[in-house]
Formats: structure tokens, sequence, C-alpha cells
């Protein structure tokens, strides 16, 4: 398929959709799955005999689900909590308004949406849908006006930064690779993605998969990879079915492979799927992984933009930052670096969930605040219940307290106050949390998923997690609190990888904030020492007398 080709075929689909009078798309992606939307599509299809009905993607109100929308004519209606029994009301459009989402409902008004901005519209199984949308229209225009280092270039300038929680300037980093000596370099794309709580990429994997195939492909072009991997988690089957689904279509029809778009740029993508081990979204363990070993890292320098994938120059990005980057080229830098912060451009994809009225998928300008997210965008907190805090960055990140609502999400906000901002995942606490059960919750999860290369994570997860249990039990003393961080500040220090050194965050922001529930289990603990009786014993007619000196029991 040549350019030429690619836009003729996007015109003929446009014209397709507009010739029709009703089409449905009913949301198959995991949430709306789970909640039965598979039954629902059936009854639908039904229902709308000789009409267009389809699968799409993640709307984003996951708590809502099923979601289907409707287009008649011009007109689109969205509809909520569908069930397989309502399906003819709403074709027709006759259907209790407790189904009909609004409009201009917060949910989705108060977003912006780049990387997701094709997910719910179209179909992701079906090649042609996404080229209507203007899948692969950034690629041909890189590849036919564009030299590599002009969209590494126009990377930097756009001011994105690594999406998957380290923030690092994606343009440097595409820079760093394309200067790398060295014939074979190879592209990335991280879906591994583990946090508790979080499933930005696996949303966008199940939704816009030609997306990220598009990012990769403007990827190898800029730094000379003729060669790109997809990890994913073993734990996401729709992910993987739809991109192996996308790479064979995109393949077959001559946009990857061997001349891309009918150009000299030869792209080849492999899925492979991980073993579901969090710490392989550590770069060098997951490359480990792809190499067919076991998935650990390893010391740095040399960095993967050196040697990586077997040995050679290797670009490593994350699903969402690989996303980002065909709006970026086609609508260019300044577009991007307008929105957002001034150190934290573009958007962000959260995974909203926890103790909120609207758990979903969001997308929202970089600066947008704490409150505006939960209260705006969320709805706010369930039963009337007060907010305590805001948990971002999934084990390595930290606890927000509510004093600080109106903090602005970006990269340099969020560190400021203990937390980060993670590959995403956004968890919200109400009153009736106990903070130190949240530490206790994601040093289990650390503790657990330590791949044991090294003394301070594998032992210090696991010492740590005994000192919160101890609190908990209210059995802990104030020299036990103050050992708790004494370790978090070797695992911190001391650990091999990212796993490690930020394990203790959720512990050490918890302390910063709520440290008086600490410090009250301690005060319990010591309370019921003190005032527990001495030891007696009951007589039979229920007298009490003390035990015998130097007698025991």
């Amino acid at each position: 398929m040549t350019e030429a080709e690619l836009m003729e075929c996007g015109e003929k689909e446009r014209q397709r959709f507009e010739a029709q009078p009703l089409r449905i798309g009913c949301c198959m992606s995991s949430g709306c799955l789970s909640n039965g939307s598979a039954a629902v599509l059936e009854a639908l299809r039904a229902s709308a005999l000789g009409s267009d009905v389809f699968p799409v993607g993640c709307m984003g109100p996951c708590s809502r689900g099923p979601l289907v929308w409707v287009r008649r004519g011009s007109e689109i209606r969205t509809y909520q909590q569908l069930r397989p029994e309502l399906a003819a009301r709403a074709v027709e459009g006759a259907i209790d308004p407790r189904h009909v989402v609004s409009p201009d409902d917060p949910f989705f008004s108060r977003q912006l949406r780049i990387v997701t901005s094709h997910c719910g519209v179209i179909n992701p199984e079906r090649l042609e849908d996404a080229v209507a949308g203007g899948a692969y229209r950034a690629l041909a225009q890189v590849l036919r006006e564009w030299e590599p280092a002009r969209v590494c270039e126009e990377l930097t300038r756009s001011g994105l930064r690594g999406r998957g929680g380290a923030g690092y300037p994606t343009g440097v980093k595409w820079n760093l690779v394309r200067k790398a000596s060295g014939g074979q370099k190879f592209v990335i794309a991280n879906g591994d993605e583990g946090d508790p709580g979080a499933y930005m990429d696996r949303a966008v994997m199940e939704s816009d998969p030609h997306r990220v195939l598009e990012g990769m492909a403007i990827a190898g072009y800029a730094v000379g990879a003729n060669h790109g991997f997809i990890y994913v988690r073993g734990e996401y089957p729709t992910a993987v079915h739809r991109l192996d689904m996308a790479v064979k279509q995109a393949t077959r029809r001559g946009i990857l492979g061997k001349s891309v778009l009918g150009t000299k740029f030869e792209f080849h993508v492999e899925v492979r799927i991980g073993a579901g081990a969090f710490v392989c979204g550590e770069e060098t363990a997951l490359i480990a992984s792809i190499e067919g070993g076991r998935g650990m890292p390893r010391p740095r320098p040399p960095y993967p933009a050196d040697v990586g994938l077997f040995g050679k120059p290797t670009l490593i990005n994350n699903v969402e930052t690989l996303a980002a980057v065909a709006p970026i080229c086609e609508r260019g830098a300044d577009w991007f670096a307008s929105i957002g912060t001034p150190t934290s451009k573009g958007t962000k994809v959260f995974a909203l969930s926890g103790a909120v009225v609207n758990t979903g998928l969001i997308e929202v300008p970089m600066g947008t605040t704490l409150r505006e997210i939960v209260f705006d965008i969320g709805g706010g907190i369930p039963g009337g219940k007060r907010l305590k805090a805001v948990q971002t960055g999934g084990p390595s990140g930290g606890c927000i307290p509510e004093q600080f609502l109106d903090t602005p999400v970006d990269y340099e906000s969020l560190t400021r106050l203990g937390s980060i901002m993670g590959s995403g995942g956004m968890i919200v606490m109400d009153e009736t949390s106990s903070m130190v059960d949240v530490a206790r919750f994601f040093m289990e999860f650390c503790r657990d998923e330590s791949c044991g290369k090294c003394v301070p994570c594998r032992v210090g997860t696991v010492q740590m997690h005994r000192l919160l249990d101890k609190i908990m039990a209210e059995q802990a003393t104030l020299e036990d609190l103050a050992l708790l961080e004494d370790l978090c500040d070797v695992v911190r220090h001391t650990s091999l990888c990212g796993l490690g050194q930020s394990a203790p965050n959720p512990v050490l922001s918890t302390l910063r904030y709520f440290r008086h529930e600490y410090e009250a289990r301690i005060q319990n603990r010591r309370r019921l020492t003190s005032t527990r009786r001495p030891l007696e014993l009951v007589s039979v007619n229920g007298s009490v007398a003390a035990p015998a000196k130097g007698g025991s029991i």
C-alpha cells in the first residue's frame, strides 16, 4: 500500500460511514467485557439487522459499563449500564433516561483526549476503521518529508516526556539511540503495565492498536531501527489478540514490513508476551525477558541506548508515549507544547479508581489539579464521605493528603509532595482507609514482585513488611518505627533497580503526612501493656489468688 492508496482507503471508509443511516459501537474493552458487553453486542446485532454494529474499545467511564453509542444520521447518543434486554429500545432510541449519558457530563467535557481520541470510536479489529480515523497519515508524512534528525528535533521541541513513570525527555532519548553506532537497532514498546489499579496502556492497546504501531514505526525511522517488539503482560489477552491482528493487517497491506508504504524504509514488529513479573517493567529486565532469560535487571551503565536488546542499541518507550507520537508529528510540536505546564507538556492518561463515583480512564492536560480530577471528573466521594488521600504512581508512588488537592498534576509538583506521576494509576481513598494498611499493601506487592537479585530489595522489603505487620497488630514500639524509617533509607539508596529504589515511597509518604496513625497504633500497644493486670489465678469458687512465688502457669 502506497501513501496514495492509504488516503484512498481512508476516504472510501469515511464515505461508507456517512452513507449508513445507523451505526452502533459497543464497548468490548476488558472493563465492559467483565460486565457482560459481549451479550449486549449480540443482542444489538439481532435488534439492528442490516445496520453496522461493531465492537469498540474503552470509552472511559468503566464503572458505568456496558457502554454503547448509537449514531443515527448526525445524532450520537451514548448509553450506560445497558443490558441485553434493553438492546432493542436503545436501537429505537426509546430507552429510560437514566441509561442515557448527557453530552455535558463533566466526565467527558472536562477531558482533552489526544492519546485516547480514537478509543471507543473505531473498531480496533479493523485496519480500515483506523485508517478512516487518520491512522498512518503522520507516518506517511514523516517518510515523505522529514529526515530522521527532524523527527527527533520535533519530539524534543514538543516537550513530550516518558509516560512510563521516569519522565525522561522523549526526544533526547531518541537522539541518543539515533547517534549510537551500529547497523542493527531495535525499538521496544513497553506494555508490561503492572501497577495495582493501573490500566492506561491496556486500554490504548485494546482500543487503538494501530496508533501504537504507527508510533513505533516513526520511532524506528527516526533512530535507524528496522525491527520492533511490543512487550505485553500475559494478563492482557484482549490486548495481545488485537495487537496480533493489527500487526498482521498492517503487514499484509504493506504499512509494515520490507517496504513501508511503498518506501525504502523497512520495519517489522513482533508481539512478545510477558509472564506477569512486575519487575519486567524495568527496561533491562524487560530486555532479558525478550531475549529468553529470566526477567532480572542489570546494573547501568551501559544503558539500552548503547547496549540493549541482543547487545544492540535499543529504544524503549512506554505504550502511551508512543501513542502520542503520531499526533505530535501531524499537528506540530508547538501545538503539543502549548498544552500543559512549562515543564510538563501535553496530556496524561490516568486510571481513576478507588473511593470515587466515576471510576475509569481519563485523559487531562498536565497541570489539572487533583481536585478537578476527583470531584469534577470523578464525581466526588460516594456516600458523602470525606476524601483522605490520593495515591499516585502505584507501588512506586505516594499518598497525597486532602490539604494538597489543589496541587497541579505534573512531574515536579508530585515529586515535591513525595509522590510521582508513575505510569498513571490514581487511587482515591476516603476517611475509612487506614494509611498504615495502605503502606503495608503496597509493601506486600513489592515484596512479592522483587526478583531477588539484590539483597537490599530481597531482604529489605520482607523486613519492612514485617514491621508494618507488627504496627498494624499494635505490637510495635517507637524503636520499631525508627527501624522502619532506617530500612526505607537503606533500601531506597542501595537497591539495584527502580522496584527496590521506589518500594519505600508509600511508607515514607504516609509517614510524612499520616505519622499520627502509626504512632496511635504504637500508643495503643503501650496503653494495653501499662493497664494489664498482674497475673492472677481464679479459684473454683470465683475468689482471686496470686500465684505462688516463683510459680508458673
